[in-house]
C-alpha cells in the first residue's frame, strides 16, 4: 500500500479523492464533522502540490444531496454527486468503476471508515487509475496495528450490541490482549453461559462456544448494571470502579463499543468511561461509532493517542488484519 506522498509530481493532475463525509444530518444541519475533518489533511496536500481534486463521497439515505456538504469542500474542489444514487455502487460494478476513473489521473482512497465494504469506489476504481492511501488512511493503519504487537499490560475494552460481528474479535484478542472487558449487551451471552437470569435482556441466538472464552481467564465483565423493567441497560457504579483500577494497570488500552444502550440514552457509564481513559495518561486508541459520539460530547478528542474514524473497519481490521480497500491498494 502506497501513501500519497510517493505518487511523485501532481501538478495538474486530475486527483480523484474517495472520503467518507457521510455525517449525522439533522433539519439540513451536520452534527458531527470528525470525519469530515481528519481527511481534509490529505485534501489541502493535493492542493498545495497543484492537483485538481475531485472529492467523491457516499451519504445515506440514499438521494442526499452532497449540496449538505459544500460549505467543507476547499476552494477550488469540485464534488461528485451522492455515490449512492448509482446503484453500481454497491454492487461494485465495473462500468460504474470505469466511469469514477474515468474522471481522473490518480486515485486516492481517505475513507478509511468504509474500506472493509467491496463497492466500485473502495475495491473497483484502483483497477482502473493508479492508487494511493491519503494521509489518515495510513495513520488508521499504521495506529490500529498497534494492537498486534501491544505494550504491556494491554487492556481490551469492548461493548455495544452486535455479538456477531465481535465474537470473533473477543477470541482473537484472548491470544493478545492481557485482560479483556465485555460490556453493553455484549456481556448478556456471557452471563447467559454462566446460567445468570437476564430477564427480558437483549441476548443473542446461537452456540458461540463462550465456555472456552471464559476458561481463559482473561474476561472481565461488569459487576454490577443498571436496570429498569427487567432489562440490563448500563454498567453501574462499582464496574467504573473496577474499570478504573484495570485502566491504572495498563500501558495500552483499546475500546471500541459503549457499555449501555446508547440510543435508548443510557450513556452515563460509556461517558464516565470515556472521561476515565481521557485522564488516565495511558496509550488509548478508541473508536466505533457511539463511542466517538461520547467522547465528542465531552469535548475530549484531543486527550486520546488515535480516534478511529471506523467502526465496522475498525472491528474487521482489527479481526483480520486488512480489509478490502487495503487489498485493492497492493
Amino acid at each position: 500500500m502506497k501513501s500519497i506522498k510517493e505518487a511523485g509530481d501532481l501538478k495538474g493532475k486530475k486527483v480523484l479523492v474517495r472520503v467518507d463525509w457521510n455525517v449525522p444530518i439533522e433539519n439540513g444541519k451536520i452534527l458531527n464533522t470528525f470525519r469530515i475533518d481528519t481527511s481534509l489533511p490529505t485534501v489541502n496536500y493535493l492542493k498545495d502540490l497543484g492537483a485538481e481534486v475531485l472529492l467523491t463521497t457516499h451519504m445515506e439515505p440514499e438521494g442526499s444531496p452532497t449540496e449538505l456538504l459544500a460549505s467543507f469542500v476547499p476552494q477550488g474542489v469540485r464534488m461528485l454527486d451522492n455515490l449512492r444514487n448509482n446503484p453500481g455502487e454497491e454492487s461494485n460494478s465495473v462500468e460504474f468503476a470505469e466511469e469514477l476513473g474515468g474522471m481522473a489521473d490518480i486515485y486516492v482512497n481517505e475513507a478509511f471508515s468504509v474500506s472493509h465494504r467491496k463497492h466500485a469506489s473502495i475495491v473497483g476504481v484502483p483497477k482502473v487509475l493508479p492508487s494511493f492511501a491519503g494521509l489518515r488512511f495510513v495513520e488508521e493503519v499504521n495506529e490500529l496495528s498497534k494492537a498486534f504487537e501491544p505494550k504491556r499490560p494491554f487492556l481490551f475494552i469492548i461493548g455495544g450490541a452486535k455479538f456477531e460481528t465481535k465474537i470473533p474479535l473477543i477470541k482473537k484478542f484472548t491470544n493478545i490482549a492481557d485482560e479483556i472487558f465485555v460490556g453493553g449487551a455484549l456481556a448478556h451471552n456471557f452471563w447467559k453461559e454462566e446460567g445468570v437470569d437476564l430477564g427480558d435482556s437483549m441476548v443473542s441466538e446461537g452456540d458461540f462456544a463462550l465456555d472456552e472464552v471464559l476458561e481463559t481467564g482473561k474476561v472481565i465483565l461488569p459487576i454490577d448494571t443498571v436496570e429498569d423493567e427487567g432489562k440490563i441497560l448500563d454498567a453501574g457504579n462499582k464496574t467504573l470502579e473496577s474499570l478504573w483500577t484495570e485502566i491504572q494497570s495498563a500501558e495500552f488500552i483499546l475500546w471500541n463499543g459503549p457499555l449501555g444502550n446508547y440510543e435508548l440514552g443510557y450513556k452515563t457509564a460509556t461517558l464516565e468511561l470515556a472521561k476515565m481513559l481521557a485522564e488516565s495518561g495511558k496509550e488509548v486508541i478508541v473508536g466505533g461509532g457511539d463511542t466517538v459520539a461520547a467522547i465528542e460530547e465531552l469535548g475530549v478528542l484531543d486527550k486520546f493517542s488515535f480516534v478511529s474514524t471506523g467502526g465496522g473497519a475498525m472491528l474487521d481490521f482489527l479481526a483480520n488484519g486488512t480489509l478490502p480497500g487495503i487489498e485493492a491498494l497492493q
